[in-house]
């Protein structure tokens, strides 16, 4: 399979002398190596039907094909092609475009490496943050003090945005590693075995489903994270730690930090196994589990490592001494679990020392006597250790893979990532009336917000209901046996492991105090009421996520600030709030320019409430991998935030495919902390864009402000004024279909239909993820950008272009709002759109709103910006995008034909012809995304 990619270099050219020759070079042997596998798989039939779909699709996007060989010639081409064929088309382009991508991340870490050594600092990297602050005029006290308030918290979750099955990504990470040993070996046998490994490995790609036949359950996703989590994001957290301190130490000299001295900059959570929001799969003992199984995860990869350690300090204690502290430890632990002294180890006190950690570290996972009560008594052993060391002439062994395993301790402790509880609203206000109930209070789901507060308010200072569980309905034994649940695992793995409780859909104060209510009966939280200490083990998390509650989160604060009963449980968690922001939902509900503007008013107006109250915030940000659910550039994402809202800490959710184009390789997700600790250090020590404090003038927030409702006028008037928006979007996007594709445990709505029983579709129970992907897939890309054109040329038909170039020029916020937008701009394609709008025969009129709208905001942005194209200071993005057209076109005409045919069969087809489209559309899908490199 060739590419664009594979012209041949021009005469007197030297290959590989460029970035992008090395690039150019691996896509052409890639191609190459695909299509000799579909030669192998499938024929030459199917390779030469793989070639025609692929030139056709190239002369088409370049103009250059024969007479009579257009765009319709192509489309009747497909529509002849039996179902068997397209499917094998679909995968083959699959294939192709894993490859490719692999590729491109393969040549980003190469690039990185070759900038790694020949920028010092290299750019954006925490080394670069912290010389910059130096030269600013930071003193190192105040740096260091900077650095233990600052933290990094990403929060992974299993949100349906990635298409890819687990078992394809486990071949593609040995393809990878296959691909970076090619650039080590030069022309010969040894080069020629790993292509043959390449050979086989794209085999098995091919050989294998990217479809599942069933949902996967919730443990299947924990373990899916946990491959992560306990993989690259367990290896990489200690060098990110470690190059602060160098950083620290390069630019202020030795004495300025002491190693292992500074809190850990990195925390990590999970929602999988803890969302139940929408999800009835995820139950107490799902959540018990998935806790289980992280903590068992985190201490098989301790055990490794005090192995490994073992194995390497066979340190003398006749020759170099150690600590009597170290010597009586040992003595200690030995006679703790009735072990005999190890002869051969006699003269080595830390492997002795190690190899009783090892032994209390698997006794830990049994729950053996003489296990660890929990990390802070191994982070002492280890320290001993260390102390040791130090003392003893070893401080070059001490500083090594020792405090690295320290440093991992402290940010995994023993439950590796937080697991955190997320449920809807609704469902504690449903279970809290009818606990009120049952003492004689009722009517609390008809009482007006006000009243309800006032009500728990009341309730909250007495003592607990303790009901009788057998006598509540089941919804309500599940919402308080959670609580029991978030118990439970803190007594298995300390109270990190589980004190998060999202509410989605935060609509008032009550209903974050409702959690609080029905968490008291757990024992979560106790309070007797009036001035009384209050103790609570969990942190209450409002998320704000549509645009009315964005705009009133600020109210909706201020009550719980001065509400007696939550103002004890803040005092208890030591005055500190986490509020979440929730970026996808906001898009959905008013598009995207209304969303990004309130979700950034709503952190400046967080951050001046709760600083009036004294306390200190966390903005948790839920953002998607799509410029329509709040994704782009998280660097720039942080330095275009509020003044008051430059934070020294970001959390933050990980979603979909996000988690494994950050993380599935080891120097793109160190490169990505460093970016992201880089934009931290720049932004909230007052040194980024703007200045911290420094505010955009007035006149800028108000055009924002009409903008913002322009947009969202223009936004609803599509999608919730009349029912053809939504028809449109049901009947010409494979939407339907996206959910019976067996992406998670989470069904596509909160009410839990599936999407393939009715064509009408209704926006409020929509999920915001496949309402995104279903617009991406059929090029429209509608979340990311609808509306901005109306707002802008209004602007500038007012005689505004001036103060629009100026705020693009001088404000972080609004040229990140314009750039992200000429993303989705940029890989939209109205005409393959147009061709997608055929599958409705009512939706001409929308389809040219959609047309008229996307081309009324390119207009817009080019004048805004100056350029004469869009992505014009993106030229490689703009340049993949335009490379990789033709191919996914191939795609698109193949998915429109399945479609077309997959909805016309009549009702009483044979159902294994039903199930072979439907799988062949399903594939389709995973390849578009794939060539997109975005579900949305």
């Amino acid at each position: 399979m060739d590419s664009p990619e594979t012209r041949e270099p021009s005469p007197g050219s030297q290959a590989r002398t460029e970035p992008i020759d090395q690039l150019r070079d691996d896509v052409r042997l890639l191609g190459q190596l695909v299509g000799e596998v579909l030669r192998e798989q499938g024929g030459e039939e199917l390779f030469e039907a793989v070639e025609h779909i692929r030139t056709e699709a190239i002369n088409l996007r370049s103009g250059t094909g024969a007479e009579g060989q257009g765009e319709g010639a192509l489309l009747e081409w497909v529509q002849r092609q039996p179902t068997e064929r397209l499917q094998q088309i679909v995968r083959a382009f699959s294939v192709y475009f894993h490859m490719i991508n692999l590729a491109e991340q393969h040549h980003r870490a190469r690039t990185l490496l070759e900038r790694e050594q020949s920028e010092r600092p290299l750019r954006e990297s925490i080394a670069a943050g912290i010389e910059s602050l130096h030269q600013k005029g930071v003193e190192a006290p105040a740096l260091v003090e900077d650095l233990n308030h600052l933290k990094v918290h990403p929060v992974f979750t299993a949100h349906p945005s990635e298409a890819r099955r687990h078992t394809l990504l486990q071949h593609l990470e040995h393809a990878a590693v296959l691909i970076d040993r090619l650039d080590r070996l030069p022309p010969g046998p040894n080069r020629e075995l790993v292509l043959d490994e390449l050979r086989t490995r794209i085999t098995l790609i091919w050989q294998t489903a990217e479809t599942r036949i069933e949902r996967p359950t919730v443990l299947e996703e924990v373990r899916s994270v946990l491959y992560f989590m306990g993989g690259n994001v367990y290896r990489v957290a200690s060098a990110v730690q470690r190059a602060v301190e160098q950083a620290v130490e390069s630019s202020y000299g030795e004495s300025a930090i002491s190693p292992g001295k500074t809190g850990p900059v990195l925390g990590f959570g999970s929602w999988v196994g803890g969302d139940r929001d929408g999800n009835p799969a995820v139950t107490p003992e799902v959540s018990r589990a998935a806790a289980r199984l992280s903590r068992l995860t985190v201490l098989q990869r301790y055990r490794e490592e005090v192995a490994a350690l073992g194995h390497s300090l066979s340190i003398s204690a006749r020759l170099v001494g150690c600590s009597a502290e170290l010597l009586g430890s040992i003595e200690k632990d030995r006679e703790g679990m009735d072990l005999q002294a190890v002869r051969r180890w006699a003269d080595e006190p830390y492997r002795r020392k190690l190899g009783l950690i090892g032994e209390r570290l698997r006794r830990s996972e049994t729950g053996e006597p003489g296990s660890y009560s929990g990390p802070d008594e191994l982070l002492a052993d280890l320290e001993l250790v260390r102390g040791s060391l130090e003392l003893h002439n070893g401080h070059r062994v001490a500083r090594g893979p020792l405090l690295d395993f320290i440093r991992r301790v402290e940010i995994f402790g023993f439950h590796l990532a937080e697991l955190e509880i997320r449920q809807h609203a609704d469902r504690h206000t449903e279970a809290v009336a009818e606990l009120l109930g049952l003492v004689g209070i009722g009517g609390y789901g008809e009482m007006g917000y006000r009243e309800r507060l006032e009500t728990l308010e009341q309730r909250l200072a007495g003592p607990p209901l303790s009901p009788m569980r057998g006598g509540l309905s089941l919804p309500t034994r599940e919402a308080l046996e959670t609580f029991k649940a978030m118990l439970d695992i803190q007594q298995l793995g300390g109270e990190r492991a589980c004190r998060t409780y999202i509410v989605s859909m935060t609509r008032a104060a009550s209903d974050v105090l409702s959690v609080l209510f029905l968490a008291r009966e757990a024992g979560l939280f106790e309070w007797e009421g009036g001035n009384s200490q209050a103790r609570s083990k969990l942190d209450v998390v409002p998320l704000f996520e549509q645009i009315r509650e964005l705009r009133g989160c600020g109210e909706i604060m201020k009550l719980l600030y001065a509400s007696p009963s939550y103002r004890a449980a803040l005092e208890a968690r030591g005055n500190r709030q986490q509020v979440m922001v929730g970026y996808s939902d906001s898009n959905k509900d008013g598009g995207y320019l209304a969303a990004t503007w309130d979700t950034y008013n709503a952190q400046r107006i967080l951050a001046e409430t709760s600083g009036e109250a004294g306390i200190e915030l966390t903005v948790f940000h839920g953002r998607g991998g799509a410029v329509g659910r709040g994704g782009g550039p998280t660097g720039r994402a942080i330095t275009a935030r509020p003044p008051e809202a430059r934070l020294p800490g970001l959390k933050m959710t990980e979603q979909g495919e996000v988690i494994f184009a950050r993380y599935g390789r080891l120097p793109i997700a160190q490169r990505h902390f460093e970016q992201v600790i880089h934009a931290l250090l720049a932004s909230a020590f007052g040194h980024g864009a703007n200045g911290r404090g420094e505010m955009p003038p007035t006149e800028w927030v108000e055009t924002m402000q009409r903008m913002a409702d322009t947009s969202k006028a223009r936004y609803e008037a599509l999608v919730k004024a009349s029912p053809a928006g939504l028809n449109f979007f049901s009947r010409a996007t494979p939407f339907r279909e996206l959910g019976t594709l067996n992406l998670a445990s989470r069904p596509v709505s909160r009410a839990g239909n599936a999407a393939g029983e009715a064509n009408r579709v209704e926006l409020e129970d929509l999920r915001a993820i496949p309402w995104v992907f279903s617009w991406t897939q059929v090029r429209l890309n509608l979340p990311g950008y609808f509306g901005l054109g109306t707002a802008l040329s209004e602007q500038i038909e007012q005689g505004g272009l001036e103060r629009l170039r100026a705020m693009y020029r001088d404000w972080s916020f609004f040229a990140m709002a314009l750039d992200n937008a000429q993303y989705s701009l940029g890989t939209a394609d109205m005409d393959t759109g147009r061709h997608y709008a055929g599958l409705d025969s009512e939706g001409e009129e929308v389809i040219s709103e959609v047309e008229a709208e996307y081309k009324r905001t390119v207009e817009a942005v080019l004048q805004v910006t100056g350029q004469t194209e869009l992505l014009e200071r993106s030229p490689i993005l703009a340049r993949s995008i335009k490379l990789r057209n033709p191919y996914v076109d191939a795609l698109h005409f193949a998915q429109i034909a399945l479609l077309s045919r997959y909805r016309s069969l009549p009702g009483d087809a044979e159902p294994e012809v039903r199930d072979n489209l439907l799988d062949a559309v399903h594939h389709s899908i995973n390849g578009i995304a794939a060539g997109l490199q975005t579900t949305g």
